[in-house]
């Protein structure tokens, strides 16, 4: 087994989604990797219940196609990130072991340009909370309404694919600061990781498609 052979504990394999399911209930793995096309039950229903009896769990979805439909949705239930079935074992184990630390496995390219296809079309960002806000920073749609100016910035870059070193030296903040405003933009929107955070941004429309950082 390619992951056991790096070192990884792998406690079970599932031959269809509904095996999935029951495994993850009985073995309480801490990831998942699950194909996004499977027999029975497929890969994104399946993810679904497992993240809805088990919301430690992290999933990280397989897929044949950087454009399939489904990585989106995915994406917006609370997986973790996904990957490209031809993923070399050292990505492979890689990626299992960052989104067992709790952060999320975000390829930019693919992921903004799989949101930019399929976020909700009619997301778009409405209302400004603060009419002191500076110039310059977004206006906040009502989701958002708890973010200060600065956690805007922060999320529409998290939006965008950036990583906290390119978020710090495009805000000129401290790797920690940024680190402290992603941590309470997480906590105020109840989210999970960086991937829900793409999501979000593209979802309140606060990201659009086809921009890019200012």
């Amino acid at each position: 087994m390619i992951l056991t052979a790096r070192g990884i504990d792998v406690v079970g394999e599932a031959a269809d989604g509904v095996e999935a399911v029951t495994a993850a209930r009985e073995l309480r793995p801490d990831v998942v990797l699950m194909d996004i096309r499977m027999p029975n039950l497929d890969g994104l229903e399946a993810a679904r219940r497992i993240l809805a009896q088990d919301p430690h769990c992290r999933v990280l979805m397989l897929t044949t196609f950087d454009l399939d439909r489904y990585v989106y949705a995915a994406l917006s239930l609370g997986a973790s990130g996904f990957l490209l079935k031809d993923v070399t074992a050292a990505h492979l184990a890689a990626a299992v072991r960052l989104v067992d630390t709790g952060d999320a496995l975000l390829a930019p390219s693919i992921t903004r340009r799989l949101v930019e296809r399929f976020a909700t079309a009619t997301a778009t960002a409405t209302g400004d909370p603060d009419p002191a806000r500076p110039p310059g920073t977004p206006a906040a749609p009502r989701r958002l309404h708890a973010l200060t100016p600065r956690e805007l910035e922060v999320l529409a870059l998290l939006g965008r694919g950036l990583s906290n070193t390119e978020l710090a030296g495009a805000l000129t903040l401290s790797e920690a600061t940024v680190k402290t405003h992603v941590a309470r933009i997480f906590a105020k929107l109840g989210l999970r990781d960086r991937a829900q955070a793409v999501v979000v941004a593209y979802e309140t429309g606060l990201v659009t498609p086809g921009s890019r950082p200012g």
